[in-house]
């Protein structure tokens, strides 16, 4: 298989560290109103006017407490070495899996440029300090489905919904959804062009090696939509827990 892994939100925990910047720029805000998300790809540039803050709502902060935050974390120095890994230990088991059967995967970010190295140098040295040895990375911006097509991959796994829409629409790949919130609230567009979103790295990786294992029946993509529990009663069995949830 060929596969496609995005990072921040899906692997990297960018989240914590926008809440842990937030908090110390902004003191006087509630904690439970601070970044838990945000899109890199409208990420401001650091020359771009206050006006010119993009149309993105992190917490409670305003466009221009947006513009000072992303300034703060691209000023510091090698920022993107410094994230956490949401699940500790699943890329050095991601590794393993690759190794073990022989697939292709690319890891794809649309992380702005930090102080320091380049972006794609820091996201490289990152995922083999968290046990990824032999990573293949590229900055991107633009449609994943695009990417995917051009690049002939089998599978994208992301944790924006807009990113596994493009996938759905201009590739013949199929998209997982990493999906850390409440499973009611996936988008129902996601459903109806047979996204299934899962909620940790390891329930992802089960999947991808149900996948792949020998003799299974199908092409990919319907092995996929059988593992994801995606039927045409829009229902998904939540894999690993046995447990059915509506799809509507």
């Amino acid at each position: 298989m060929r596969l496609g892994f995005d990072l921040d939100g899906t692997i990297a925990d960018l989240h914590g560290a926008l809440a842990l910047e937030a908090r110390q720029l902004f003191p006087d805000l509630d904690p439970a109103v601070l970044p838990n998300s945000a899109a890199l790809d409208t990420a401001p540039s650091p020359d771009a006017p206050d006006n010119d803050a993009p149309a993105l709502s992190i917490g409670a902060l305003s466009p221009r407490q947006q513009k000072e935050l992303w300034n703060a974390v691209c000023g510091r120095e090698n920022f993107w070495e410094s994230l956490a890994e949401i699940e500790p230990g699943s890329l050095k088991r991601l590794y393993q899996m690759v190794m073990d059967h022989r697939w292709e995967l690319l890891f794809m970010t649309s992380r702005p440029e930090s102080q320091g190295e380049r972006a794609q140098i820091q996201s490289h040295r990152w995922l083999v300090k968290h046990g990824y040895l032999t990573p293949a990375v590229v900055v991107v911006h633009g449609s994943r489905g695009k990417i995917c097509s051009a690049l002939h991959l089998d599978v994208l796994v992301d944790d924006r919904p807009e990113n596994c829409l493009d996938v759905a629409i201009d590739s013949s790949a199929r998209a997982i959804l990493m999906w850390r919130g409440d499973a009611g609230k996936v988008p129902g567009s996601a459903r109806q062009l047979g996204i299934g979103s899962v909620s940790t790295m390891d329930e992802c990786m089960n999947i991808l090696e149900q996948l792949d294992k020998p003799g299974s029946e199908g092409g990919v993509i319907d092995r996929l939509k059988r593992l994801l529990g995606l039927g045409s009663s829009g229902r998904r069995r939540d894999a690993g827990r046995g447990q059915v949830t509506s799809g509507r």
